[in-house]
């Protein structure tokens, strides 16, 4: 239940920060007009994302046990590989996507009222849709469709509360640790999903070794007691998984933990000190990990008065004290 509840706080959080960023933009620039086009990619996005939950679900109902074995061992590997690529790219352009966000709607705004609907539907649409995944992926795990489900909806609704605490300047946290540290755990709760995913495979006649097991601890950690569920909800362990699934699980968790927590993979988010011969700096604009949101009604700052005419003035100045440098010595 945990994983799955953190699984609906990560990924809704997202959207949360997609929404946020898209409503506060249109309503600090003064262009509310735009907020119905905007809300309604973003209804459209959501009845997407659950209509795609429905169809894993019911769809998957119809099949034969060794097509439904196929089919979610299959699932949860492509989810694992969305989720993977999801918190590495979200730890590479954390720093950017309000302004990544800002060109995307600024470029809207000119092409008109379908763009607008498509940018947000796109923008929250592709969370929604590798949410769906994922929740049914380890629903599919666990074997119990309540519980994944429950924990699922308390993450969403902890990111909505959230987002709107984000929008009206309620909270302040680092979104870059939070991204970070979140990304971390989901990356362990993505690992006891490819392996059961494997053993799906396994168990479809797709791949071999199911016979084969690594260890068996049932005696110890019975999957029934509180413990083992609490294992299973949130790591998904099994006590007694193929020597297939542990190599893939290992295999999986161990480098990308690595490649994740390694320096580096952030780019600083601070200006460099700039030499004798460097060219002005401009301001930098606040980015979602180190402050909230924008906030409606605040006083627009990211356009100043004097940022390019100043620097044009610099320019200028300097270009004439050459000319005049230069008529001297002739």
């Amino acid at each position: 239940m945990f994983g799955n509840y953190l699984i609906g706080l990560r990924e809704g959080l997202e959207a949360s920060l997609v929404v946020c960023i898209l409503i506060a933009y249109l309503v600090k620039t003064g262009r509310r007009e735009a907020l119905r086009p905007v809300w309604l990619g973003i209804a459209l996005a959501v009845v997407l994302s659950f209509a795609f939950g429905a169809a894993l679900q019911f769809g998957s109902q119809t099949l034969t046990f060794q097509a439904q074995e196929a089919l979610g061992g299959s699932l949860s590997v492509i989810a694992v590989c969305l989720v993977t690529w999801m918190v590495f790219w979200m730890r590479r352009t954390a720093r950017h996507l309000k302004k990544e966000l800002h060109g995307k709607l600024d470029a809207a705004l000119q092409m008109g009222t379908v763009a607008l609907v498509v940018t947000a539907f796109l923008s929250v649409g592709r969370e929604g849709l590798e949410t769906a995944l994922f929740i049914w992926t380890a629903a599919q795990s666990a074997h119990d469709g309540v519980r994944p489900l429950i924990g699922a909806l308390l993450g969403l609704l902890t990111s909505v509360a959230l987002g709107w605490l984000f929008y009206r300047g309620a909270v302040r946290i680092n979104l870059a640790k939070f991204f970070t540290w979140t990304g971390g755990m989901l990356v362990v709760v993505a690992a006891g999903v490819l392996a059961y995913g494997f053993h799906d495979l396994q168990e479809a006649d797709f791949l071999p070794g199911l016979g084969t097991q690594a260890f068996d601890i049932s005696a110890q950690i019975p999957v029934d007691s509180w413990y083992g569920t609490l294992l299973k909800g949130i790591f998904n362990f099994q006590p007694d998984p193929t020597v297939l699934q542990v190599t893939v699980w290992a295999l999986y968790l161990i480098p990308t933990l690595g490649f994740f927590f390694a320096p580096g993979k952030v780019a600083p988010n601070r200006a460099t000190p700039a030499g004798p011969q460097s060219a002005p700096v401009a301001p930098k604009e606040p980015e979602p990990h180190d402050t909230q949101v924008a906030v409606p009604g605040a006083r627009n700052t990211d356009v100043g008065s004097g940022g390019n005419g100043d620097t044009e003035r610099v320019h200028d100045g300097a270009r004439r004290a050459g000319e005049a440098a230069g008529g001297d010595e002739g």
